[in-house]
């Protein structure tokens, strides 16, 4: 009979955990930053997602027009 593992995987990660340095940093005055760059690593991930949505929607838009050709 197999043990059930309770353990999750997931968490903050490297790019959260900057996120909040930077967050302390700013509120203890430390840094001197705008807060667009401060928040800037927790929008990342959206960022290179909407980067990859461009790409694929160029790249339908090309085969679609490259078709229309034909």
């Amino acid at each position: 009979m197999k043990a059930k593992s309770n353990s999750s995987t997931g968490g903050v990660g490297i790019v959260g955990l900057l996120g909040l340095l930077f967050i302390t940093l700013k509120l203890t005055g430390q840094i001197d930053w705008s807060w667009w760059w401060v928040l800037l690593p927790f929008w990342g991930g959206l960022a290179i997602a909407a980067v990859i949505g461009v790409l694929c929607l160029l790249g339908w838009a090309l085969t679609r027009a490259l078709s229309a050709k034909r």
